[in-house]
């Protein structure tokens, strides 16, 4: 519905004005992220400028913004509860090198394993995901503490300032290219509350409400340069085993989310980057992180569809968000503070608009239901659950709609030869989910005394498939018949036991494949 690719070209310009507004829309949710995670806005702003700066400079995907993020955080919540940050920095050093060696051992090609209804589930997901995130923007703290909805003007000025943003996005490409779309509506929006003195919250008033009420008078996004120090925690077992869990986890989020967005800014821009460049980048800027006191982070699906919209395809683009991340923490605090909390949902919407695989829909009024379900369930649980969790669950619903749609592609011709013999043609792959079917398609008790089972056009995928044949050769057997398998793989004669001697071999003819097993060495 709204072209997110816009210009495809990287050049300087453009690369640089999209990094300036990635680092505006960065802050509320590297501040808003830290606090999920139960640790100091400057530990997910730190995060935030690590992790941007880094997998920009040497990750796989030029283009793609990494941050702290919401799927790492809800995953850190526990280990910062029970031990305290020291133990978070250390459990996303160990994630980090986890990602490292994912990247050494070229593990990043997995991603091509999930399935096409995966991938716009988890787009759909992520869409809803930041659509829900963006409805807190329009509450506000009571008296008693709650989140209640804004009332009366506040909310007429909020949803006004917030349909001017998405109009300026949406109008100003057809006018000119020149500048990205979504830094002109921040800054007319910005220019415009302060200017004729309206009611509107901003970054810092967002901030406040995150603080207890004792440190809300102070509150500040101004800092200082991150500094080296190594987390304090002891060196032994009982470390790495509190740490452990989490690392895994954090290493396996990170790198779904960061594989996953780094597949659709593919898609969107017709590049192709590398996963297990990505991987390691990733893994470096986390270890990074994890001795220069940031929380840790992956991919951020936002944060780069506003890059892709706004122009942004080199690493200059990921590399200019982070530095100026970095100067407004350093030096232009009161700048970013200042930016109403109304533009930068405005232009999270338009990112929500553009995410959003509506394209999803054909397959859902397509005959094709398997494909269906899968979208709906990974967008649910992606919404409902966590990211990870949405794809590991789609990827085996996806494996087990493939094996029951193959397990009733087999098949037999039967006819009988010249000899008086019964010969079954069997067309299909024999693996576990077709075993019953394998089995139905025979008669030991009616058939000849001479049976012919030719695997010529069959294959046979796992040891499920090995051990169905000799099932059937026992039966053939008690009926005192003669069976003959022709045209079967050597491994899988070598795994037979009562149908080994049935096999008549022809080296000429006989295929070669190998068997999904875990009986040979």
């Amino acid at each position: 519905m709204i072209d997110l690719t816009g210009n495809r070209d990287s050049n300087v310009k453009n690369d640089v004005l999209s990094g300036i507004t990635v680092a505006l829309a960065l802050v509320p949710e590297a501040v808003a992220f830290a606090f999920v995670a139960g640790v100091e806005p400057m530990v997910g702003l730190y995060a935030a400028f690590m992790m941007g700066l880094i997998t920009s400079a040497i990750g796989g995907r030029p283009g793609m913004i990494s941050g702290a993020t919401g799927a790492m955080a809800v995953v850190m919540v526990a280990l910062v509860a029970q031990h305290g940050v020291q133990y978070l920095f250390a459990a996303v050093l160990l994630a980090g090198l986890l990602q490292v060696l994912a990247g050494v051992f070229k593990l990043g090609k997995f991603i091509r394993l999930v399935p096409y209804p995966v991938m716009l589930g988890f787009v759909n997901g992520l869409a809803i995901v930041i659509f829900l995130a963006q409805l807190g923007q329009f509450k506000v703290i009571n008296g008693l503490g709650e989140h209640v909805w804004m009332q009366g003007s506040a909310m007429y000025y909020m949803i006004g300032l917030v349909a001017l943003t998405m109009a300026i996005i949406f109008l100003l490409p057809k006018l000119t290219k020149a500048v990205p779309a979504s830094l002109v509506a921040i800054v007319t929006v910005t220019l415009l509350v302060h200017g004729l003195d309206l009611e509107a919250r901003t970054v810092i008033d967002f901030v406040r409400d995150m603080l207890p009420a004792d440190q809300k008078a102070g509150a500040t996004l101004a800092g200082e340069l991150p500094t080296f120090a190594f987390p304090v925690v002891p060196f032994n077992l009982e470390t790495l085993y509190i740490i452990l869990p989490t690392s895994v986890i954090l290493a396996l989020v990170g790198l779904i989310e960061s594989l996953l967005t780094l597949s659709l800014i593919d898609e969107m821009t017709d590049t192709r980057g590398s996963g297990n460049r990505e991987c390691v980048g990733q893994g470096v800027a986390n270890t990074v992180n994890g001795v220069f006191g940031g929380m840790g982070g992956c991919a951020m699906i936002g944060q780069s569809m506003i890059n892709i919209n706004s122009g942004g395809r080199g690493r200059l683009s990921g590399i200019t968000a982070a530095l100026v991340l970095l100067g407004f923490i350093l030096f232009a605090a009161p700048l970013i503070e200042m930016v109403p909390l109304a533009a930068l949902v405005g232009v999270m919407f338009i990112v929500v608009i553009g995410t959003f695989e509506w394209a999803s829909f054909r397959i859902i009024r397509g005959v094709n239901k398997e494909d269906a379900f899968v979208l709906f369930l990974v967008t649910a649980v992606t919404v409902i659950a966590d990211l990870a969790i949405a794809v590991i669950v789609g990827v085996i619903v996806s494996a087990l709609v493939f094996a029951w749609k193959h397990a009733k592609h087999i098949s037999a011709k039967t006819y009988t030869d010249d000899d008086g013999w019964k010969v079954y043609e069997l067309q299909g792959p024999l693996f576990f989910g077709s075993v019953s079917y394998f089995k139905d398609l025979f008669d030991p008790q009616n058939d000849p005394q001479e049976v012919v089972i030719d695997f010529n056009d069959s294959r046979v995928w796992d040891s499920s498939g090995v051990d169905a044949i000799d099932s059937l050769a026992d039966k053939y057997q008690e009926q005192g018949k003669k069976l003959h398998i022709r045209h079967i793989s050597s491994e899988c004669r070598a795994l037979m036991t009562k149908a080994q001697g049935y096999v008549e071999m022809n080296l000429n003819e006989d295929p070669r494949y190998k068997i999904a097993t875990d009986k040979l060495g």
